[in-house]
């Protein structure tokens, strides 16, 4: 009898390592791993944000002359600006007192050429830029400091469009600009019923955003979008989302926090100061590798511009994605007839 009870004994001691192995991964949250931005760009980036935290504010001083709202455009590269003429001509004939623009061009990526005299992108390069990659929190933080440095540059910036280059206007700026400043909120995606968004939540660990993002709150959509001053200087002050989305994922086919971060934030932060949709036109019927389709020259024509600009929507889609650098002949060709003509 005590043989028995030994071996039963010695029986389940053997299976207690075997249960800590099966239960322990879905009890205890994966330990944490270290973040794929470099400590110095951090360090950067913090002292850049507080900067903007601090002298900025979310509306004009009521003691100051008020002066038009501003439109910031902030576009995000890591090649030339193919379609500089074509915003050129969008800004032409209007004041530099309804807009200003800003870029973020990748500084490791050789001979990006900067457009010459006369182009409104000729200093608009920001000093802060940094490394950037897809599918990688490096571009939450390149919008980021585009919004810092926009909020600190000038207090009348009032909207804030995220643009890539290859982003088209489909609108003239004037159209633009008497359309945007009808609403009040920000025109960002805070889509919930995503199909793979389980996937993407889970890609940095099962437990990896908790407690801070719960699943039901986590949200995803288009990393091109419209901010209000509001919006953009609550993106600069987070901390804490920011700790979450920088943790590198597991799966790097799951893996696209630059169209996570800003919908979980704005819906956790104000989600009725939002629209819940976007103002950028993309085309995802023939996506590879999770590029969306690239319109060609031979496709470039007014039809396409004004299909590109029905919405759902009360409002018209403002800009298109994405263009090959080889449309700009022909998207120059219908400028004037078309794009600029409402």
């Amino acid at each position: 009898m005590l043989s028995n009870q030994f071996v039963i004994s010695f029986f389940l001691l053997l299976c207690i390592p075997i249960v800590f192995f099966l239960v322990a991964p879905h009890v205890f949250p994966p330990p944490p791993r270290e973040s794929l931005i470099p400590i110095a760009d951090e360090i950067d980036d913090q002292i850049l944000f507080r900067r903007a935290s601090a002298g900025s504010s979310s509306h004009l001083s009521s003691g100051s002359p008020q002066p038009k709202l501003k439109i910031a455009f902030l576009f995000l590269t890591n090649s030339d600006l193919h379609f500089a003429p074509i915003w050129d001509g969008f800004f032409s004939g209007h004041p530099r007192s309804l807009y200003n623009v800003y870029v973020h061009a990748d500084p490791f990526v050789n001979n990006i050429t900067r457009p010459g005299n006369g182009s409104v992108f000729q200093n608009a390069f920001i000093t802060s830029a940094k490394r950037t990659s897809r599918a990688s929190p490096t571009l939450i933080s390149a919008t980021r400091r585009l919004f810092a440095t926009a909020l600190l540059d000038d207090p009348a910036n009032a909207y804030f469009a995220v643009l890539s280059q290859h982003c088209i206007p489909l609108h003239s700026f004037r159209f633009v600009y008497q359309s945007l400043f009808e609403s009040p909120r920000s025109f960002i995606e805070l889509i919930s019923d995503e199909p793979r968004l389980w996937k993407r939540y889970i890609a940095r660990g099962r437990y990896a955003m908790l407690p801070q993002v719960p699943f039901d709150k986590f949200r995803v959509g288009s990393h091109f979008f419209l901010m209000t001053r509001r919006h953009a200087l609550l993106t600069v002050k987070d901390r804490i989302l920011w700790r979450k989305f920088k943790l590198p994922c597991y799966r790097s086919d799951e893996c696209y926090p630059e169209e996570h971060y800003f919908p979980t934030l704005m819906n956790m932060k104000d989600p009725l100061g939002c629209t819940g949709f976007t103002l950028t036109r993309v085309n995802w019927t023939a996506t590879v590798k999770g590029h969306p389709y690239s319109y060609k020259p031979t496709e470039v024509s007014s039809h396409l511009i004004h299909h590109l600009r029905l919405s759902n929507h009360s409002t018209s889609y403002f800009f298109a994605r994405k263009f090959m650098p080889t449309c700009l002949k022909p998207l120059l060709a219908i400028a004037d007839s078309v794009i600029f003509t409402d």
